[in-house]
């Protein structure tokens, strides 16, 4: 905390140290949450292990934006993201009582620069995804689930925003938009890994350096009163990443190529509105000798949601069939359901107080060889957030 505040008085005095320069704007939110959670895990329909926990945290970001003139600008968050020891702190939201006696290494989160023009727009930097609110990402990067070998309670699966949870909602790229017809066109090209290679390697030549890409393309218009947003990840080359794994560790040997195709649509209903969102993936790719099916898997996601005033509420399912030599299980299926409550505590033209109960359920099973792994969870939260 002491070096967040440091940082946030340095940029303070930095903004107005000459005349001539931009204009700094800060801002951000403070939370703390209480979480109670309860799993249970059956092997073949027999209790293996349950638990359960309630949770104290917390997480504050700060945010910095500029506007340069002409179009050109600046923004940034900065939050914690891992302890002291350098652990992960899932989505930024520290635990009392986890070891480390409150101390957490601040990150410049995000940042990005670029220009705003009358019918276009570019970016780069670290950029923010909104995956929230759009699960391509989400697809895939987890479509098989990441972490661990065995039980679901370790894994990271394709639901329950785990791209916002553990990736920080955000990518490194360029970012590229404008005005194509009665919508919009974005274009970002995502740098996903960085690759030392030397001497030959079955990667050369797939990439700048053997560099790991991917293309996201969007386009977002309008037909009669319903916003409809297709979009395509293309992987540009093979990718060896800590953000795109394989049954929880990179492919090596090997590499893998996801590509991901599906839509969101925005149906208003009144004072309400209807979220639909589908997207389906499939990944095949060679091993160094050359032969088929070294990763070889293929899934899709399907969402249903609902927004009317306080009320925020969907349903997620996934599916993913994995044919892969190295594979762990031959599916995967998962359900998740958020629902949410925001109550308005306090709001004026300086910041917010909100308050907001929610719920979170996944069931997720997986089948190895007609063994099947079931594991739930159930998530009662509540978040206390002021914004200024």
């Amino acid at each position: 905390m002491k070096k967040m505040l440091s940082l946030a008085a340095m940029l303070a005095v930095l903004s107005y140290a000459n005349p001539a320069s931009a204009e700094l704007k800060f801002g951000g939110d403070a939370s703390v949450r209480l979480r109670s959670e309860f799993n249970d895990t059956e092997v073949n329909s027999v209790n293996s292990s349950t638990s359960e926990e309630l949770k104290f945290q917390y997480r504050i970001r700060l945010k910095a934006s500029a506007d340069l003139g002409s179009g050109y600008f600046f923004k940034a968050l900065v939050q914690s993201e891992e302890t002291a020891a350098g652990s992960p702190v899932a989505g930024g939201w520290a635990e009392v009582g986890d070891g480390n006696k409150g101390a957490y290494n601040i990150e410049i989160s995000n940042f990005y620069f670029g220009r705003v023009m009358e019918e276009s727009h570019y970016q780069i930097g670290r950029l923010p995804l909104n995956s929230f609110n759009n699960p391509i990402f989400d697809l895939a990067y987890y479509a098989v689930p990441s972490t661990g070998t065995g039980q679901f309670s370790s894994r990271v699966t394709a639901v329950d925003v785990p791209v916002a949870t553990w990736n920080f909602d955000r990518v490194f790229g360029l970012n590229y938009g404008t005005k194509v017809g009665n919508g919009d066109l974005n274009a970002t090209l995502v740098v996903a890994n960085n690759n030392i290679t030397t001497g030959n390697s079955h990667l050369e030549g797939d990439g700048l350096f053997d560099d790991g890409y991917l293309l996201h393309v969007a386009y977002k218009t309008t037909l009669g009163n319903v916003t409809v947003e297709p979009q395509a990840i293309i992987a540009l080359t093979d990718l060896q990443s800590s953000f795109i794994l394989y049954n929880g560790s990179p492919m090596t040997p090997g590499g893998i190529s996801p590509n991901v195709f599906g839509a969101n649509a925005t149906i208003p209903a009144g004072k309400a509105k209807i979220g639909l969102s589908a997207f389906y993936t499939v990944c095949e790719d060679t091993d160094q000798n050359g032969d088929r099916g070294k990763v070889d898997y293929s899934g899709y996601l399907l969402r249903l949601k609902g927004e009317s005033g306080p009320v925020m509420a969907w349903i997620d399912y996934s599916r993913t069939d994995d044919n892969s030599v190295d594979r762990v299980a031959d599916s995967y299926d998962n359900l998740f359901v958020w629902a949410q409550y925001n109550v308005k505590v306090y709001e004026s033209a300086l910041g917010t107080f909100n308050v907001t109960p929610t719920i979170r359920y996944r069931a997720s099973s997986m089948d190895n060889a007609g063994t099947t792994t079931d594991f739930d969870q159930l998530r009662g939260e509540l978040y206390a957030t002021v914004t200024f």
